[in-house]
């Protein structure tokens, strides 16, 4: 499978193709073009449009980010990405940032790897497992009902 999106991409747009490579189609392709280009280079490449700002095949609608869209048009029901999902709208949802805590730390690790990895591919095989790792965490927590500890 083939997936389009904007180029220099944060929260949703290194989570949706996480979702994808680990639940979905390992080897699906990820091209990033400038948002005016994407629609384009999708109908081209037979590929599926993610993440551009309401008019992708995987987007924002109804007050949920393309992660959540994604959950969705993928049929996925694992729990723990039920609370990821929520994590990823908190992080990538400016109204929504206080519903979970650490939505802040997810949002400095993404403009951290932004800085590190100007490239998005480079940026995708680096923060992929901080996803595995928030995974790990949230199947751990619903798995032993671990309490989040406050600092």
């Amino acid at each position: 499978m083939k997936f389009v999106t904007r180029d220099h991409i944060g929260i949703d747009r290194v989570a949706v193709p996480w979702l994808i490579r680990r639940f979905v189609d390992q080897k699906a392709e990820f091209i990033f073009v400038p948002k005016d280009q994407a629609l384009d280079v999708a109908k081209k490449e037979a590929a599926i449009s993610f993440d551009l700002h309401g008019e992708g095949d995987i987007d924002h609608k109804d007050n949920r980010c393309s992660f959540e869209a994604a959950v969705t048009r993928f049929h996925i029901a694992d729990p723990a990405i039920v609370e990821m999902a929520k994590l990823v709208h908190a992080s990538d949802i400016a109204a929504d940032k206080d519903t979970v805590s650490e939505a802040a730390g997810l949002k400095a690790i993404t403009l951290g790897f932004q800085r590190l990895y100007p490239d998005d591919n480079d940026r995708l095989v680096n923060e992929f497992p901080i996803y595995d790792a928030i995974y790990a965490y949230y199947q751990l927590k619903l798995q032993e009902r671990i309490a989040v500890p406050t600092y």
